[in-house]
């Protein structure tokens, strides 16, 4: 399968790099996607740009980071471990007591082997990380009067820029699916990488389709910073456009399948999600929008309105391994994320299949110039077909598939579809 491939270039050449919002990280990462589709656009987004009510950060970039006991020997090594330095920390060179440096250190009592992943994009700090075996260590084997050196080679480039990849591939219709994932997380793999896995599956997949009938658009962004980016550039022909689609995220384990509906719970993705699990005879957990806290927030947020689905296994912020060194490549395994592919591709196909009509004409159009309205407006001249057109585009919003207009109106599908057909060739509606 090609998830496998996609696996493999995850785990052996992906997992590794130091990802954060912006930075080298992420534009490696890109790279190492475009290898595999050079039809991937990376684009880039100045530092310091206002998008809606936030500003995109400066870049971040870390070369090393470190502590020196009074031995001269490293105790916490950024080189080992990508996650000992905390996210966005400010250069720092000097010496600390004990008790001062451990105020910076920050570890998991819960979780004694796992090393923590915290950052700070949008508030000046610094930091390191480790499980809480080694800082109970650090504790238990120095004085109080001890000093350490602690050094962060970090930088903040306020002339930097945001990055983020985006593939289309073209349909026959101008109507498009979304398919959105983050490349912002270092050394995770479910959290992180299952999601840009399983992406690449897809375009794998569906590039290969001729003549598809959709326009897919697959996005490889930083969480939130990017979606709020993107949307902030491209709202209206999203807005246009976008009949649907889903975020990706935390899709790689082998755990429950589960989803994150759009806000009201009720658009053709989420309709789509649900016929695809129960297609696939896979159980599945929904989970209220309520307990969002990933890009399917921003894709929902009013005045965006996009009907955006999340489709995972385990929750975001909920399994045990969320946000630590133990995310890796033993709980993402091939079978979790061909679990997961199989859903979002089968949920793709669905919803590129469904008919979803949409007015093209802002208000009621003039039916009577059409030849859909009779001329003269007496009683007995309105007749059940031009209720039905009337009726048709009220429902033809972009909301509604052809089967939900023909159950509102209570008409057959083929009645339904014969009034498509007449108001697509009027070029009242599209599809």
């Amino acid at each position: 399968m090609s998830s496998d491939k996609y696996y493999s270039i995850a785990k052996n050449d992906l997992f590794s790099i130091c990802r954060s919002i912006t930075g080298n990280g992420v534009r490696k990462t890109l790279e190492i996607i475009k290898k595999e589709f050079p039809i991937l656009k990376i684009h880039k987004v100045k530092s310091g740009i206002k998008v809606f009510d936030w500003v995109i950060p400066p870049e971040w970039n870390i070369n090393d980071g470190y502590i020196l006991d009074k031995y001269n020997k490293k105790i916490v090594d950024f080189k080992k471990s990508n996650l000992h330095v905390v996210g966005y920390s400010i250069p720092i060179n000097k010496f600390l007591s004990k008790k001062n440096l451990l105020k910076h250190i920050h570890s998991m009592p819960n979780q004694q082997n796992a090393i923590p992943y915290i950052t700070s994009y949008y508030k000046k700090t610094w930091g390191f990380c480790v499980n809480h075996l080694e800082k109970k260590k650090i504790d238990k084997n120095y004085k109080d009067t001890d000093k350490f050196k602690v050094t962060i080679k970090s930088n903040h480039n306020p002339k930097g820029n945001l990055n983020y990849g985006e593939i289309v591939i073209k349909g026959t219709s101008k109507q498009e699916i979304l398919v959105s994932t983050y490349i912002c997380h270092p050394s995770m793999a479910n959290n992180e990488l299952s999601g840009p896995i399983v992406s690449m599956s897809l375009i794998n997949y569906f590039s290969k389709i001729k003549n598809l009938n959709k326009t897919l658009r697959f996005l490889f962004i930083p969480e939130t910073i990017g979606s709020i980016t993107y949307l902030s550039k491209h709202l209206s022909h999203l807005k246009k456009n976008i009949i649907g689609g889903y975020n990706l995220t935390c899709i790689g384990d082998e755990r429950q399948h589960s989803c994150m509906l759009s806000k009201y719970s009720n658009t053709n993705s989420d309709k789509s999600l649900i016929e695809a699990y129960k297609k696939l005879k896979i159980k599945f957990k929904k989970y209220s929008f309520l307990q969002s806290g990933s890009d399917e927030r921003q894709y929902n947020s009013p005045g965006i309105d996009l009907p955006i689905a999340g489709i995972f296994r385990s929750k975001f912020g909920e399994y045990p391994e969320y946000h630590t060194s133990l995310d890796n490549f033993n709980l993402v395994t091939k079978k979790g994320i061909s679990g997961g592919f199989n859903v979002a591709k089968t949920a793709i196909n669905i919803l590129r299949n469904k008919i979803i009509p949409k007015n093209m004409i802002l208000c009621e159009p003039q039916m009577g110039k059409r030849g859909l309205y009779p001329s003269l407006s007496r009683k007995e001249t309105k007749n059940k077909d031009v209720n039905n057109y009337m009726s048709f585009l009220q429902y033809a919003d972009g909301k509604n598939d052809l089967d939900d207009i023909a159950k509102t109106l209570n008409l057959s599908l083929y009645e339904a579809r014969k009034i498509l057909n007449i108001l697509k060739k009027n070029k009242l509606i599209e599809c």
